[in-house]
């Protein structure tokens, strides 16, 4: 399953989550799980990931949230880049690739 990249849409008010970068990664990893289990997968099913970030400088705060998502046993191959601009200004983005 290729699932696009998400942003930090609340999907009960359908606003934008950006109080802070981990919140907003959170919000971004749960649309993922939502996305994942409505196909019946999980975690332990994605093969690979990319972290895209408007600053680099987050990373270390989007990898604490990123990261306890996954055993260390079953992390999935990742790339994180840093780019210029995200759709609605957010500062993450995450795709995924996941395989059963």
């Amino acid at each position: 399953m290729f699932i696009s990249g998400q942003v930090a849409f609340d999907p009960n008010t359908d606003e934008l989550v950006l109080d802070d970068i981990q919140t907003e990664t959170k919000q971004v990893m749960e649309n993922l799980k939502s996305i994942l289990e409505e196909a019946n997968l999980s975690f332990k099913d994605v093969v690979k990931t990319t972290i895209f970030l408007s600053d680099m400088n987050d990373f270390q705060q989007v990898n604490e949230v990123y990261g306890s998502y996954f055993s260390n046993d079953q992390a999935p191959a990742r790339e994180t880049v840093e780019v210029s601009r995200l759709p609605k200004d957010v500062n993450v983005e995450i795709s995924m690739i996941a395989y059963k």
